[in-house]
């Protein structure tokens, strides 16, 4: 048995897997849109390079 990794209640749906339902799908869809799945790194941020 698979339980959605977002709401971890109930078993993931066929049509969204791995999640439950749409809203769990779009609320880790919307985690990727803002960087919460984000790798941590030590590289140092460089804004004039960037310009």
């Amino acid at each position: 048995m698979s339980l959605c990794p977002i709401c971890r209640r109930q078993k993931a749906v066929e049509a969204y897997k791995p999640f439950c339902s749409k809203r769990c799908a779009d609320v880790d869809l919307q985690r990727w849109f803002t960087g919460g799945y984000a790798v941590p790194t030590d590289d140092a941020v460089d804004d004039e390079k960037d310009r």
